[in-house]
């Protein structure tokens, strides 16, 4: 049942009920949850958007467009294609088992558990849900206790539109989370960092339970010499200062041909005073960091780096502020290269060509996002052949994650499995192969005593 007591097993155990029962299971009961949704952020935008000022300092045009919309516009997707989805799928039988009918039937697991960062808190726990209840399953929401206030909201909207014989929201932190793990699922989404997705394996292994981990890594930015500098900045200005760099695809780092340096960080810094003025800390358009210990980790980061501020810089702890910030002349071995930055500090590193910044991301761990800005179709063809990345960007950042056609998700460290679109559905599928075959014809060349007439017929067939 839908609840916010932090009450794990007898929250699983009524759903599980709720699974066997078939409730879950009609595509009219999917549909009305999925319509259920959409009144959800409908209704319940208002506070939505309240609860994610205070916890993030997030813009309203920004929470609309990267939470709200973007979750509601999916669920569209999915209602407009479920039956087909959920269609068994034809597959050609081969001559020698003939006559017969060969389907995939999609099965729901069961039991899902999503669980959220606070970052994307609406969006990165409910687009998730959404696919779940798409393909049928019961399933448990669990957001981050970073983001309370969007949490609680959460959790009273889920009460009021919800079915809650089928859908949960568990409210809590770590020790909240460990309960839920211990408890057995059939399927688990987990989006995060690559140290808690270790712990969901390991947890999930003890039940061999199929996990779908949505991680992060530091995504990197190629702007060769022949880029539009200026189109090239403002794209990358954008995706990484959104949400004031808290994004897991924004642009980690830049890796900018040596030609354009100066020319490429002299546009970002033109780019950030026309989003956010020449102070960023009174625009209404710029996030603040999610609390205290992120802040102290970014700000530790910046006084640590051996690189030169070209821009931002400047911070305030009580607001939990760090400005828009260009670090450039950064060496390899910089802190602020060592780990995922996950804040609006953008490194900027020159190479001399793109076989240099090529051998670079392939030295480092797969990434989940990696853009390439060029105009040269060679360019971008080399770099695609050369590397590996969950997802990529020519002449964009970010904008690849609103093609519902398109999977997201990472690769080896940055994450395994996908969703959005259809993909989320197939996700959250069991894929059930079907063979079936008449009665009225059953040949006894297939069965013993396998006689020369039998071996010379069987050898021609196969």
């Amino acid at each position: 049942m839908a609840t916010t007591k932090p009450d794990p097993p007898s929250t699983v155990a009524a759903l599980r009920r709720s699974f066997e029962a078939g409730l879950t299971r009609p595509l009219e009961w999917r549909r009305a949850q999925l319509i259920a949704l959409k009144d959800l952020l409908r209704h319940g935008e208002d506070a939505l958007i309240d609860a994610m000022r205070v916890d993030l300092g997030k813009p309203a045009v920004e929470i609309r467009l990267t939470d709200l919309s973007f979750v509601a516009a999916e669920i569209d997707v999915m209602l407009r294609h479920l039956d087909a989805w959920a269609s068994p799928e034809r597959v050609r039988v081969p001559l020698t088992q003939r006559p017969g009918q060969a389907t995939i039937v999609r099965e729901p697991f069961g039991v899902a558990l999503v669980i959220a960062p606070w970052n994307y808190p609406v969006h990165l726990l409910l687009l998730p849900m959404a696919a779940a209840i798409a393909a049928g399953n019961c399933v448990v929401g669990k957001p981050s206790e970073v983001s309370p206030k969007t949490s609680a909201a959460l959790a009273t909207l889920a009460r009021r539109y919800l079915d809650p014989r089928a859908v949960a929201i568990v409210e809590g932190g770590p020790e909240e989370t460990r309960e839920l793990l211990e408890q057995r699922f059939d399927t688990i989404f987990y989006t995060g960092n690559g140290r808690v997705g270790r712990t969901v394996m390991e947890a999930a292994a003890r039940h061999v339970t199929p996990v779908t981990l949505e991680l992060g890594g530091k995504s990197p930015a190629i702007v060769d010499a022949d880029a539009d500098i200026d189109i090239s900045a403002r794209r990358v200005a954008w995706g990484k200062f959104l949400n004031a760099g808290q994004t897991c695809v924004a642009p980690d780092y830049v890796l900018v041909h040596e030609r354009v340096e100066r020319t490429f960080v002299d546009a970002l810094a033109r780019t950030l005073r026309s989003f956010y003025g020449d102070d960023p800390k009174r625009s209404r358009d710029y996030a603040r960091i999610v609390n205290d210990r992120h802040f102290e980790r970014l700000s530790g980061l910046l006084a640590a780096t051996s690189g030169t501020v070209a821009c931002g810089g400047e911070h305030d702890r009580a607001q939990r502020y760090l400005a828009p910030t260009v670090v450039t002349d950064v060496p390899p071995g910089d802190p602020l290269m060592d780990d995922e930055i996950f804040g609006p500090i953008l490194p900027v590193l020159r190479v001399r060509d793109m076989d240099e910044a090529v051998r670079y991301v392939s030295s480092r761990t797969k990434p989940l996002a990696l853009y390439i800005f060029s105009s040269s179709k060679t360019t971008v063809d080399r770099v695609l052949a050369s590397t590996s990345s969950g997802s990529v960007g020519v002449n964009l950042t970010v904008q690849q994650l609103a093609i519902p056609g398109l999977p997201f998700g990472g690769v080896g460290e940055s994450g395994m499995g996908a969703y959005h679109g259809r993909h989320g559905f197939e996700t959250f599928s069991h894929r059930r192969a079907v063979f079936s075959k008449p009665t009225l014809l059953d040949p006894p060349v297939q069965y013993p005593p396998y006689t020369k007439i039998k071996e010379w017929i069987l050898k021609k067939m196969l």
